[in-house]
């Protein structure tokens, strides 16, 4: 059908999806809710499909409402982007921006920086997704993912954010009852709780030793008998003694403070998990997906900087 998707089209949708009734749509729009009515009754007729489930009081999206709407969104996104590409760079941030991040992570240091972030830049709309692993590299679902480690591909800008070691640690109690690790291989005797994420092997926790040509490395599989793919929960068990954990610094530094938290095994170094803002080379220049990172930098070089 000729002209089934019209570009005013995309702009119109993303508004009433995101004002929730047909009036809203109407007042943020500036026209009679009739009016929105019969643009949105228009799509549906070139389309071919129905994209709203209407009732008196609210609106909802078919399933293919919400495909339309993702993809529409998407490619708003992408005009804005192409738009501060041409020569907008320094203007003010705005437009779609899709931020991914890890589930405990996101939760609790990601998400209030959103909070301070589109206080700050108003025109920029957030959409944030928390998921277990970081997207594939491939994925084109987002603008900006915070993840712990650079992605070994140049198809991406992998900035870094700032630094996380992983610790080992246990709380008092635990350590009273079952003793304290004093190499790498008295952690097999021990309850170790596991947490599966991410790609690298479930359970096998690497302890280096020295610097340099120097370095001696220690593969230890370890056992435990409970495991789950939430840090958080990871971390709880841990503080309610059920036995040691591998975890990133930024996830248990408070707890280790208080003293709620032992650090074990502390003359062995662990992989790193650095925190990076991963994005595609072809956003580098657009002003919203710039800001953000730039925000974000700073705020952790302050919080690094305070610890």
């Amino acid at each position: 059908m000729n002209n089934a998707i019209q570009p005013a089209d995309l702009g119109f949708f993303s508004v009433l999806a995101g004002a929730g009734s047909l009036s809203a749509a109407a007042r943020e729009l500036g026209v009679t809710t009739p009016a929105v009515s019969k643009h949105l009754a228009q799509m549906e007729t070139r389309l071919g499909v129905s994209l709203v489930n209407r009732t008196t009081r609210r609106m909802g999206m078919t399933p293919e409402g919400e495909l339309y709407l993702e993809h529409a969104r998407r490619i708003l996104g992408e005009i804005d982007g192409m738009q501060e590409l041409l020569g907008v760079s320094k203007g003010t941030p705005k437009g779609l921006l899709r931020v991914n991040a890890t589930l405990g992570f996101g939760r609790s240091h990601v998400a209030p920086l959103i909070s301070r972030f589109v206080r700050k830049h108003p025109q920029v709309e957030v959409q944030l997704q928390l998921s277990v692993n970081p997207p594939a590299l491939t994925d084109d679902s987002f603008d900006v993912c915070i993840r712990f480690g650079a992605p070994p591909d140049a198809r991406v800008i992998a900035r870094h954010i700032a630094p996380n070691r992983r610790l080992l640690c246990a709380s008092p109690a635990y350590l009273a009852r079952h003793g304290t690790p004093k190499v790498p291989n008295d952690l097999i005797k021990h309850n170790c709780i596991g947490i599966r994420q991410g790609e690298e092997a479930y359970g096998l926790w690497r302890l280096s030793t020295g610097r340099g040509k120097n370095v001696t490395t220690e593969a230890i599989k370890t056992r435990g008998n409970l495991t789950t793919n939430d840090g958080e929960i990871a971390v709880n068990w841990a503080l309610d003694g059920h036995g040691i954990l591998m975890r990133a610094e930024w996830d248990i530094e408070r707890f280790l403070a208080n003293g709620r938290l032992v650090q074990v095994l502390p003359q062995h170094a662990t992989p790193d998990a650095d925190i990076y803002a991963v994005y595609p080379q072809r956003h580098q220049l657009a002003v919203r997906v710039r800001a953000f990172v730039d925000f974000v930098a700073l705020a952790f070089k302050k919080q690094v900087g305070t610890a």
